[in-house]
């Protein structure tokens, strides 16, 4: 049996839109087993997705290697689906690893990453649920830059995941068209600050550089009302640095590690229509696991 485990991620870590993300200790494991006459895909999803080679995780791996001999495959997850942590994100770089190992192809994270940000359209889900930890990347139509980016190592997650989905798609067609260039170098210069904050470890700045998005956050607001809501509750404990998880509707709170249950406890007694949970920094990515029989 060959094991594959993927991370959740949270990407465009406030204003680093399609080019910032860190992975998170939520996985999908995609278990592969004997070969079949035709693919079998159990998992623990709704029956509405497929069971067959219609399978997302197959289909990826088919578009990679056309000819992979079908499998009996496992997929788990405690990765929310539509929810704004990378779920589609870990599923594809499943599905490539799986073609990857029983296609023989030995092709390096650097190749495996390029095939994922051509699949997704941008790198800021599928670079750290590759890699593991933070991660900066940008993809310029043929090649992916990519580069650590250092999270602060004293640090939770806190994490509320809403009781809804909200589609990629939707939360797209929300975004304005065309910045202006004066908001456009504030955006950049935000964005780019908090880089160099991560990096410098001031958490103090990096807190509150997370909370200046100007690409789409405020676009979302009406899609997101709990993301204001959230902020607010954290602010009154004098705590900075929350941001809209992805598309959304996840909304992530950075925390100092002691103040995370004064947060916990906060979001808790807000009664607010969701999941709150306690996450913390992958620094694995995918990782793979053979055993003999």
């Amino acid at each position: 049996m060959i094991t594959i485990k993927v991370p959740a991620t949270s990407a465009n870590v406030g204003p680093g839109f399609d080019s910032l993300g860190v992975a998170l200790q939520l996985y999908l494991t995609l278990e592969i087993h004997e070969e079949t006459a035709t693919w079998i895909v159990d998992h623990d999803f709704s029956d509405t997705m497929p069971h067959d080679e219609k399978h997302f995780i197959v289909q990826t791996a088919l578009s990679l290697s056309a000819n992979i001999k079908p499998h009996h495959i496992i997929v788990t997850s405690d990765i929310p689906l539509a929810r704004g942590l990378g779920s589609s994100s870990s599923a594809l770089i499943a599905g490539l690893a799986m073609a990857n190992i029983l296609s023989d192809l030995n092709l390096s994270n650097d190749t495996l990453l390029l095939n994922a940000t051509v699949l997704e359209g941008h790198p800021d889900n599928v670079a750290p649920a590759l890699l593991g930890g933070g991660v900066a990347a940008y993809y310029d139509g043929s090649h992916v830059f990519h580069a650590p980016l250092k999270m602060p190592k004293n640090i939770d997650f806190v994490t509320f995941i809403p009781n809804y989905k909200l589609l990629t798609s939707a939360a797209r067609s929300a975004l304005p068209d065309s910045l202006s260039f004066h908001e456009s170098v504030a955006a950049s210069a935000i964005s780019n600050t908090l880089v160099a904050a991560l990096n410098a470890n001031d958490f103090a700045t990096v807190g509150k550089l997370i909370e200046q998005d100007h690409f789409h956050e405020n676009a979302r607001a009406s899609l997101v009302p709990h993301l204001a809501i959230i902020r607010q509750i954290a602010h009154k404990l004098n705590i900075v640095g929350t941001y809209l998880s992805g598309a959304g509707p996840t909304v992530m709170t950075i925390v100092a590690k002691e103040q995370t249950d004064n947060l916990l406890s906060a979001l808790l007694g807000a009664h607010l229509l969701g999941q709150v949970k306690i996450l913390k920094q992958d620094l694995m990515g995918l990782t793979i696991m053979k055993e003999e029989n």
